[in-house]
């Protein structure tokens, strides 16, 4: 019997967060950026996480002889925070990928929203994050992971134009019905663009579950969540897929809890126990056939418990900044300042919306654990006053480009000595006339 599949995969992303913005800074100072903060953060977990965590992987490579194999995908944002401030991380990196059992997947560059708001910015976000990739680890990305898994019928249609194979999205329950997860599906007009759904169970009971004491099935051990998956295929499946954020070793969950020790042991039980094989996600989406198409009219992603986008655009708060915001596209598309392109791009990064949230319930503990801000209200304004500043700027480069030009006075000829006399001599006249 052919061995099913399972697809590790890690997001990897850091924000450019942004510094106390007062009011009076606007039109006055134009650097947004807590420079402090990200740099603290980004060292604190590349230590934390990044490094012991990408030391792991290379030695479970190297002891299970290629069996064992992971997907990454790297927004923009966090390759050049790591160029910055922890360039040993992008070495640890580039060891994986010289392993040729990693899989380095496409984003939007800078971890954004823009697939909901603008399709050239879409596809501009993604063929630079393309190329970044290309370019740092030498491999060129056929399967694409959209920001926070955010996709639609639409969205796949743009990927498929792109030149992208499979794409990585969330098996939502409104959205699947009584279909499984554990399958390969194509988009419902283009079937040649595979779809990989992730198994949002067994992925939160590592992502969000494994330290939590007052969780029934705590403690976790590799040998109850192999018997998880058996269960979760024994009734029909291909493919688990298990999508999670990086930073879920070391940082969500600490060192001390264990999640370390998991998963150095967990390959092995797997690989022994011969039910599954690891496979990247293009080796899943060419290894299994896909079983049906998929229609996904609404949009999903994996944030919450409703799986779509309010996490970032439920509230008047967050539509209004999101929409002033991709209000500047067009007046950007005239000007070639980049500054204002980098900063625009910024500026999208789904965190400033996810800031805003002003959900409670099942989802408040998770937003508060990710916020930096007291109330969403603070990130709100905090946000619009590095956004007015961002606007006048906008406005100004647009304002000097409208305005006419001067004609350039022809450059003086070289001084002759007949001349200097003439000019001595009609300022003397000039000077009687006027007596």
């Amino acid at each position: 019997m052919a061995k099913k599949s399972i697809t590790l995969y890690f997001q990897v992303h850091q924000p450019a967060r942004l510094r106390l913005y007062r009011f009076f800074d606007i039109g006055k100072d134009s650097h947004y950026y807590d420079d402090f903060a990200n740099r603290t953060i980004l060292r604190r977990i590349a230590q934390k996480c990044y490094i012991p965590m990408n030391q792991l992987l290379l030695e479970l490579i190297s002891k299970h002889g290629g069996d064992f194999k992971v997907a990454f995908s790297i927004s923009g944002t966090a390759l050049e925070q790591f160029d910055r401030y922890a360039p040993e991380v992008i070495d640890s990196f580039r060891a994986l990928a010289a392993t040729g059992k990693v899989e380095f997947l496409s984003e939007t560059y800078y971890h954004s929203l823009a697939s909901l708001a603008n399709p050239q910015e879409f596809k501009h976000q993604v063929l630079k994050h393309k190329a970044l990739i290309e370019e740092t680890f030498g491999v060129t990305p056929v399967t694409f992971r959209n920001t926070e898994l955010i996709y639609n019928n639409s969205i796949g249609e743009q990927v498929a134009e792109m030149g992208f194979k499979t794409i990585l999205t969330e098996g939502a329950r409104h959205i699947m019905g009584w279909k499984s997860p554990n399958y390969v599906y194509a988009h419902d007009t283009n079937p040649g663009l595979r779809l990989l759904l992730r198994n949002y169970r067994l992925s939160d009971d590592i992502a969000f579950r494994f330290s939590d004491k007052g969780w029934e099935d705590w403690p976790l051990t590799a040998e109850k969540y192999l018997g998880w998956l058996k269960e979760a295929v024994s009734e029909g499946g291909d493919v688990i897929n298990l999508f999670m954020d990086y930073e879920t070793f070391g940082e969500h969950q600490s060192q001390q809890s264990g999640i370390f020790d998991f998963f150095r042991y967990l390959p092995e039980i797997i690989l022994k126990d011969g039910t599954f094989a690891f496979t990247t996600p293009s080796e899943a989406a060419r290894k299994n056939k896909p079983v049906a198409d998929l229609d996904v009219p609404e949009t999903i992603s994996w944030a919450d418990e409703e799986r779509d986008v309010t996490a970032w655009l439920g509230n008047e708060l967050q539509q209004d900044a999101y929409n002033k915001l991709y209000a500047q596209y067009e007046k950007l598309s005239l000007v070639n300042d980049e500054a204002l392109w980098n900063d625009f791009g910024h500026l999208q990064e789904s965190d400033h919306f996810y800031y805003m949230c002003t959900k409670f319930f099942a989802d408040a503990q998770v937003h508060k654990y990710f916020n930096p801000y007291d109330t969403p209200y603070e990130a709100f304004i905090n946000y619009m006053n590095v956004l007015s500043d961002f606007i006048i700027r906008v406005n100004d480069e647009v304002s000097t480009m409208d305005a006419p030009r001067e004609e350039p006075a022809p450059a003086p000829a070289p001084a002759k000595k007949k001349t200097a006399t003439a000019r001595k001599t009609v300022t003397k006249k000039s000077t009687a006339k006027k007596k």
